[in-house]
C-alpha cells in the first residue's frame, strides 16, 4: 500500500483540500496537510480558461510538475482524462506520475460506464502505484434520484480497479450509509457547507473528504468582500498573509522527495 493510498484507510479520514497553483498550495502545505489536491475549476479559471471542456491537459501537466516534487502528497484532478481513448488516458497518468502525483481523480461525466471503467483498467496497468479516485456524476451532473445507477456506475469502477470512488452532491446521510454497504473500496464526499460536518461524516464511515473548488471561491469572495469595505471606508474584514511571507512562497523550491514508494 502506498503512502497516499494508506491515508484513505487511517483512523481518521484524509481531509484533502485543492490548490489551483503553487502559493495555494504551500500555503495549505504549511498548515500541515500531508496531502493536497489540485482543483480542475480552480486551475483553469485563474488561467482563464474553461473547466470540463479538456482544454487544460497542458496546464494540468504543468501544474503536476510544479507542484509534484512539494513535501507534500499530490493528487491531480483530471477531469475525465482529457480523452475518450483510454490508451490517452493512459499516457496522461504516467506523465502525472513522472511530475510526481500519487493519486488521479477521473470523473466520468455521466457517460458511458464501460468507457469509464476502460480507462481506470488503462491507467492502473501504465501505473499501478498511482491512486485513481474514480468519481461519478450521477448526483453532480445528474438529480441523483436513481440510487441504482450509481451503485451500477461505482460497482463497474471497482471491478475496472478504482482505488477509491467519489459521488460530488451526495449529502444525504441515509444515502451515504445505504451506499457505503455496496462498496469495498474508500468513498470520497465533497464537502459542503449545507451538508454534514467533517465529524459526522467521519463516522458515517467516509474515507476521504476533499474541498473542490470550494477554497479557490472562497478566497476570490474574500478579494471580492476586502476591495467592498476598503471602497466604503472600513477596514476589511478577516486577515490576510504579510508581503514577506508570501514572497518567501517563491523560494520554496522541491524537495526531491520521491513520494511514490511503498509503505
Amino acid at each position: 500500500m502506498t503512502p497516499f493510498a494508506a491515508l484513505h484507510h487511517s483512523d481518521a479520514p484524509l481531509l484533502l483540500p485543492n490548490a489551483w497553483d503553487h502559493a495555494s498550495a504551500a500555503l495549505l502545505a504549511a498548515q500541515g496537510f500531508a496531502a493536497i489536491g489540485t482543483t480542475s475549476l480552480g486551475a483553469a479559471a485563474a488561467a482563464g480558461l474553461p473547466d470540463g471542456a479538456a482544454a487544460t491537459r497542458d496546464l494540468t501537466v504543468r501544474l503536476a510538475r510544479q507542484l509534484g516534487g512539494a513535501p507534500y502528497l499530490l493528487s491531480v484532478d483530471a477531469e475525465d482524462g482529457y480523452s475518450q481513448d483510454p490508451s490517452e488516458v493512459a499516457e496522461l497518468a504516467r506523465e502525472l506520475a513522472a511530475a510526481g502525483a500519487v493519486g488521479i481523480n477521473l470523473e466520468d461525466g455521466l457517460g458511458p460506464a464501460g468507457l469509464h471503467a476502460a480507462k481506470i483498467v488503462a491507467v492502473k496497468a501504465a501505473v499501478p502505484d498511482l491512486f485513481v479516485n474514480a468519481r461519478t456524476d450521477t448526483h453532480w451532473l445528474g438529480d441523483g434520484a436513481d440510487e441504482r445507477e450509481t451503485v451500477r456506475r461505482l460497482d463497474a469502477y471497482q471491478q475496472a480497479g478504482a482505488d477509491g470512488v467519489f459521488v460530488p452532491g451526495l449529502t444525504d446521510p441515509s444515502r451515504v450509509t445505504a451506499l457505503l454497504k455496496t462498496l469495498d473500496v474508500p468513498l470520497n464526499i465533497l464537502y459542503s457547507p449545507a451538508g454534514p460536518p467533517v465529524s459526522h461524516l467521519a463516522d458515517l464511515g467516509v474515507r476521504r473528504i476533499s474541498l473542490g473548488s470550494y477554497l479557490y471561491r472562497r478566497a476570490l469572495g474574500a478579494a471580492l468582500d476586502a476591495m467592498a469595505d476598503i471602497r466604503s471606508g472600513r477596514l476589511p474584514r478577516g486577515t490576510a498573509p504579510t508581503y514577506d511571507e508570501v514572497q518567501a512562497l517563491s523560494t520554496q523550491g522541491s524537495t526531491g522527495k520521491d513520494h511514490r514508494g511503498t509503505s
